[in-house]
């Protein structure tokens, strides 16, 4: 992982803060790498919540963009009885405002956004990093209703009042009868 601050000691190689900056004109030749890898990231540049594109130190600076921790789950469809099976594994490295408390009570709320959302929740448990939830939810609806639509998470606390700490989500064009895992990173809530 490179140090993408400026260096003070002369003599040193130091980045170019516009190089990374993505408002910049030519950034459609450039391709934006991971910071852990070296492989191509999907995404041309991030967006904070008002739509304007940031500069990748300040993504790596910025309290606001601090990492949520990540959602695992796993999804299933039976075709022979037209069900899709949701499976709630756990969140890993969750993190949340400490107006919350030190332990918040957390569940996972699950919407399947079709023309009349499906809602569903899980049990709720008490906050920390690793939170293991193992439930699983089923619901029958015709698969060609599914590949359309997206299944939305949102974590939220019970205590000491409901609110949404994170949210993530998954389209189901891919859903089969081949049971899939997928870690799914927990972003802060729309607004």
């Amino acid at each position: 992982v490179s140090d993408l601050r400026p260096s003070s000691s002369p003599g040193s190689l130091d980045v170019s803060r516009s190089m990374f900056d993505l408002r910049s004109p030519p950034h459609r030749f450039m391709k934006r790498y991971d910071s852990f890898s070296s492989v191509p990231s999907s995404t041309s540049s991030r967006k904070d919540s008002q739509g304007s594109n940031k500069s990748l130190d300040t993504i790596t600076l910025s309290g606001d963009e601090r990492d949520f921790g990540r959602l695992n789950v796993k999804l299933c469809y039976v075709s022979s009885v037209e069900q899709i099976w949701i499976t709630v594994l756990h969140c890993k490295d969750l993190s949340w405002p400490s107006t919350c408390g030190e332990n918040p009570r957390i569940y996972v709320k699950g919407i399947l956004t079709l023309p009349k959302p499906v809602l569903f929740k899980s049990s709720a448990k008490e906050g920390c990093n690793d939170i293991e939830f193992m439930e699983t939810f089923v619901f029958a609806i015709k698969l060609q209703s599914l590949q359309a639509v997206r299944l939305v998470f949102k974590i939220q606390t019970q205590t000491p009042r409901k609110k949404t700490i994170g949210e993530c989500s998954l389209a189901l064009r891919e859903l089969s009868s081949e049971e899939s895992s997928h870690w799914l990173d927990i972003s802060p809530p729309s607004k």
